[in-house]
């Protein structure tokens, strides 16, 4: 059944010496291709908090969220969509935890900038690198 409204999800853009947090989706919609860690935001949660948690879920690395970096709409070409997520994507900084996939990622792993595109990427990952120049 179609849901009545986007449902929302947060994610991070953390980026360390010249390399972008990137997660290999386990499942759900494009399985198996790259994209920054993130997912829906629960009841009551804060964007930023959402984003702090599905990383730490997904990646094991604990972060401090910063400014927001993009938003967009995430839904496929049905009429209506058989899904529609609205997600912002903030600026991260990692604070601790050991790299490890959890949760719904199927492997995490730090990208050369100039590699992300090499590799089957989520389509709104384009969108993302162009705004932040990659």
């Amino acid at each position: 059944m179609t849901e009545a409204h986007p449902t929302p999800g947060a994610g991070a853009v953390i980026i360390v010496d010249g390399r972008m947090l990137l997660v290999r989706r386990g499942h759900g919609a494009y399985t198996g291709h790259w994209a920054v860690p993130g997912g829906r935001q629960r009841r009551g949660e804060a964007m930023r908090q959402a984003a702090a948690r599905e990383v730490l879920e997904e990646t094991g690395i604990d972060v401090e969220v910063g400014d927001l970096v993009w938003a967009g709409d995430i839904m496929d070409e049905n009429d209506p969509p058989s899904y529609h997520y609205t997600v912002v994507d903030f600026a991260a900084t990692p604070i601790g935890g050991t790299l490890e996939s959890g949760d719904d990622a199927a492997e995490v792993r730090w990208v050369p900038l100039d590699e992300i595109r090499s590799l089957p990427l989520t389509p709104t990952m384009f969108d993302l690198l162009d705004r932040l120049g990659f």
